[in-house]
């Protein structure tokens, strides 16, 4: 049996007003599908059975762009960054009148004793400070940094 890690992690502003919308055509639309692949993450390791997805504007670009580059870290340090801040996100999700359930929204199911692999940590690891720096946010007791 598959275990699945889903991670879908999802920051949407709504802004209702009633600015005049551009008419959709065929380009527009393509442009517009380009652009919602282009913020989702996805990583599925069919060897290690888990798979997190992401789904966040600009997470992408920031990802390829400004973070740290895969095998900056070690696999250890970011396991250990990412039970701190899973743990604090989901205590964040569970306190919608203390904090802002629009931004914490889903828990994470993240298992200290699982090895889910460098990929799956690394880009957890850097959403978490991509989302603390994006939104003002600190999860835990260490300042995000890039």
């Amino acid at each position: 049996m598959k275990t699945s890690l889903y991670i879908i992690i999802v920051m949407a502003l709504v802004i209702g007003c009633n600015t005049a919308k551009p008419v959709a055509n065929k380009s527009n639309k393509e442009e517009l599908s380009a652009t919602k692949l282009s913020d989702t993450v996805s990583i599925a390791n069919d060897d290690l059975e888990y798979e997190i997805i992401i789904i966040e504007p600009g997470f992408n670009y920031w990802l390829n762009s400004i973070a740290k580059p895969e095998g900056y870290y070690s696999q250890q340090y970011l396991e250990t960054r990412n039970l701190f801040f899973v743990n604090e996100w989901n205590n964040r999700v569970l306190q919608p009148s203390r904090y802002n359930p629009n931004l914490y929204q889903l828990q994470i199911d993240y298992q200290p004793n699982i090895d889910y692999g460098y990929e799956v940590n690394y880009k957890l690891y850097n959403y978490f400070i991509y989302f603390q720096l994006t939104y003002n946010q600190q999860l835990t007791g260490f300042l995000p940094r890039i």
